[in-house]
């Protein structure tokens, strides 16, 4: 476990782990209000644009056509504990969340098949995040010209937003099979830094200093595709099933470099490719009556995320993932009650921590190092989401509002950075070099607090 965790290290900031995970690997997942309420759970209810999130055969469900527009305000709050210290800090954002649009075709013939319907979905989501985590003024660095500086403070600060615009069709077979494949398009924008402030023990001047190739920045654009099958087993009982292909990201990206023999500190560009895991989802409903619906989605993925190799990061990374990365599995339940036209709705997911135990070198708070430290959950942890909502259907339109609640908790490392023959991965600054061969790790509390308010119409 220690030699596998060591990855990571060494030329490769933390957050292109997290990031590959957090962002290109999960594709965005908001969808109207009435989606949100019930968990993102209708792999075998459908009936909607948003279908295309879960199971595209839920397109041919619909019976009238649907146009619906969802606003959504979100809070993203991270509390970092470090050393008997805490530093929170909240985001709040307000955006166009979601868009989705279902035409209805009945066929007027003879034959079983009742409809084709086309469909489509954008959603969008913002990825900014920041983790600030305080500083210990026990952890103290001896430069070579024999000054000193205690560790003052860390963060990551990410900025930049996620879409997914998903195209459909599906199929109603005698009001009892369901068919249906979409065409998913994402694009992603990330401005990242990972910075670190030591303050000097002789006048306690700050001095920053950033991690070798950041700030960085990635424009990248994906393709999957999905294909899904929902049967009715009777008129309370359905059962879907749905595969979405691996996502393949085309990343350009930019970063600044320090130290380099022949350049000193510079900006570069590259180009990088990534295939993000395939998923798999069962579905399962029961519809007791007009009145009340109950749906629950199981996801599991089925690969992992690899990096096409172009030189010694890409291999780093893919065999980090290979040994390390646990694949995607959450679990979706949804309800919804009808009371005349009122909606009342409710919803709760899991999903999984994404990567196995690993092994570390980590600083104590009194700056003494533990070699061998385990961590179950390091980067990135799993996930409970909470969810309701209510709605009202005056028949040609409707509205719906939902609250949800998203909350995780995991060990934050940092300060890493070797920087020997083979490697320059550590903490520059225009004056001085870091070099770290453990990490300082904190734990975060992080808590997601999303409105969603939807306004729709049928025809």
């Amino acid at each position: 476990m220690s030699i596998s965790a060591a990855f990571f290290a060494q030329a490769q900031d933390v957050s292109v782990i997290r990031n590959t995970i957090d962002v290109y690997s999960n594709a965005p997942n908001i969808g109207s209000a009435k989606f949100n309420a019930m968990g993102g759970s209708n792999g075998a209810l459908g009936g909607d644009a948003n279908s295309l999130l879960t199971n595209p055969a839920g397109l041919g469900v619909a019976i009238s056509g649907e146009i619906s527009g969802t606003l959504s305000v979100t809070n993203n709050k991270n509390t970092s504990s470090y050393a008997g210290s805490s530093y929170g800090y909240s985001i709040n954002k307000g955006d166009l969340g979601n868009l989705g649009a279902v035409m209805t075709f009945q066929l007027m013939t003879e034959s079983a098949w009742k409809f084709i319907n086309i469909g489509v979905n954008y959603s969008n989501q913002s990825v900014e995040n920041y983790i600030e985590t305080p500083g210990n003024n026990n952890l103290v660095y001896d430069f070579p010209d024999a000054t000193s500086s205690s560790f003052g403070r860390h963060a990551y600060d990410r900025y930049g937003y996620l879409s997914k615009t998903s195209f459909g069709v599906g199929a109603n077979y005698n009001n009892s099979l369901y068919l249906g494949a979409g065409l998913n398009f994402l694009n992603a924008s990330i401005d990242q830094s990972d910075t670190a402030i030591f303050n000097s023990l002789s006048n306690g001047n700050a001095e920053y200093f950033s991690k070798q190739n950041t700030p960085f920045t990635e424009k990248a654009n994906g393709f999957s595709a999905s294909l899904g099958v929902i049967g009715k087993l009777s008129p309370n009982f359905r059962l879907g099933a749905a595969l979405e292909t691996p996502t393949f990201w085309n990343m350009d990206r930019g970063y600044n470099y320090y130290n380099d023999p022949i350049s000193g500190d510079d900006f570069a560009s590259e180009n990088r490719r990534l295939t993000t895991p395939m998923k798999a989802t069962v579905s399962a409903a029961f519809i007791a009556s007009k009145s009340f619906a109950l749906n629950v989605d199981y996801t599991l993925g089925i690969t992992k995320p690899k990096y096409k190799v172009y030189g010694d990061a890409e291999s780093e990374l893919n065999d980090f993932f290979k040994e390390n990365y646990k694949n995607l599995s959450e679990l979706k339940i949804g309800a919804e009650y009808r009371i005349k036209q009122f909606r009342l709705r409710g919803g709760y997911s899991y999903a999984s921590s994404p990567i196995d135990a690993l092994t570390i070198s980590k600083y104590n708070n009194d700056g003494s190092i533990t070699d061998n430290q385990s961590y179950s959950n390091l980067i990135l942890n799993n996930r409970n989401a909470l969810s309701f909502g209510l709605g009202y259907d005056f028949r040609s339109f409707y509205i719906d509002a939902s609250y949800q609640n998203i909350s995780s908790n995991y060990s934050n490392p940092f300060l890493y950075g070797k920087v020997d023959s083979n490697y320059e991965a550590g903490y520059y600054s225009p004056n001085r070099l870091i070099s770290s061969d453990a990490y300082a790790v904190s734990d975060v509390k992080n808590i997601r607090n999303n409105f969603f308010l939807t306004f729709g119409w049928k025809f």
